[in-house]
């Protein structure tokens, strides 16, 4: 049985020990490809077409392993990022939303190698070479034509702070149509990783259709449109379009049980290395009991994504 497997049963079982009043479908799981070179380019996260009022807080945390060259490009990453998103969104006279979000990210050596070297042995998974790499030691440093892009560093920092404006089109029982513009301001340090130094934006269409009274499906497509990086020495970035579906369950006594995919295109220009080059799809299975989150995330094309991200989130209705 695969891991993914193993947590979807484990919070099930958890989960149904809960009780509560009644339900109410919150949307897809609050989680973003947190892949390092990736992760500072306005990172979209599936969310729901209807309006809310609410202050939301996520803790995120992710390992990645790429260490690979090739005749232009040298990526190296070897690290744990942990993620503190506060997120508010208002809905304005339901005319429509404005939202903000704000991350704080903690870039560390971590602690879970010595577990993903035994969990990769063990079920006889490709390791990427992580064995060659002495266990949890931090590496983030990215290179082209031999010259450095970025430098992480362990420690925390300020992201790219995002403003978003959502406009509901279509609103019935049961299907919801939204139109969403953002915008990503350069408030986090290029050179070490937190952003990328220029001005992100992106459009994405949201669908809510409900398939029965206890089914609810999510439906994201959208474009960004990418600032160049400004790191050590500037990288034009590509455009990249992405999108993804949701399904969210009512399991009874305000629990929620959700599963989702989503993917996009890399962001780098050629590169040569198929972890960067390729497609990134992630799978997410979790529970919610009201304002509670909890997910597990994997990778599931072994490219653009990191080995797993596992994501606690606190919503307010406000």
């Amino acid at each position: 049985m695969k891991i993914a497997d193993r947590f979807f049963l484990v919070v099930i079982c958890l989960l149904s020990f809960f009780s509560s009043i009644s339900f109410a479908f919150d949307g897809p799981l609050q989680v973003k490809n947190q892949y390092p070179i990736f992760l500072h380019v306005n990172q979209p996260y599936l969310e729901k077409a209807s309006s809310e009022d609410s202050l939301s807080m996520s803790l995120s945390h992710s390992s990645t392993y790429t260490v690979q060259s090739s005749n232009t490009w040298d990526f190296g990453m070897d690290m744990e990022i942990t993620e503190l998103n506060l997120r508010y969104k208002k809905n304005v006279k339901s005319l429509f939303e404005i939202g903000i979000d704000v991350p704080i990210f903690g870039f560390s050596e971590g602690f879970m190698d010595g577990f993903l070297g035994w969990y990769h042995e063990g079920f006889g998974f490709p390791d990427y070479g992580r064995k060659n790499r002495p266990l949890n030691d931090f590496l983030y440093e990215v290179r082209k034509d031999g010259n450095l892009v970025i430098k992480g560093e362990t420690g925390m920092g300020l992201g790219d702070i995002r403003l978003a404006v959502k406009k509901p089109l279509i609103s019935s029982e049961g299907f919801w149509v939204s139109i969403k513009g953002d915008v990503e301001f350069p408030t986090g340090s290029a050179k070490k990783g937190y952003g990328n130094g220029s001005l992100d934006t992106g459009i994405t269409v949201l669908i809510d259709k409900s398939i029965s009274q206890d089914i609810m499906t999510y439906w994201n497509i959208g474009y960004v449109f990418t600032g160049d990086l400004e790191g050590h020495q500037k990288i034009k970035l590509k455009d990249f379009v992405y999108g993804g579906v949701s399904v969210e369950a009512d399991a009874g006594k305000a629990v929620a049980l959700l599963a989702q995919l989503q993917g996009q295109l890399s962001i780098y220009p050629k590169t040569d290395l198929l972890a960067i080059d390729r497609n990134a799809y992630l799978f997410s299975i979790g529970g919610r009991y009201r304002s509670f989150e909890i997910s597990f995330t994997e990778d599931i094309n072994t490219s653009g994504a990191p080995d797993f991200i596992l994501n606690l989130s606190y919503k307010i209705k406000l």
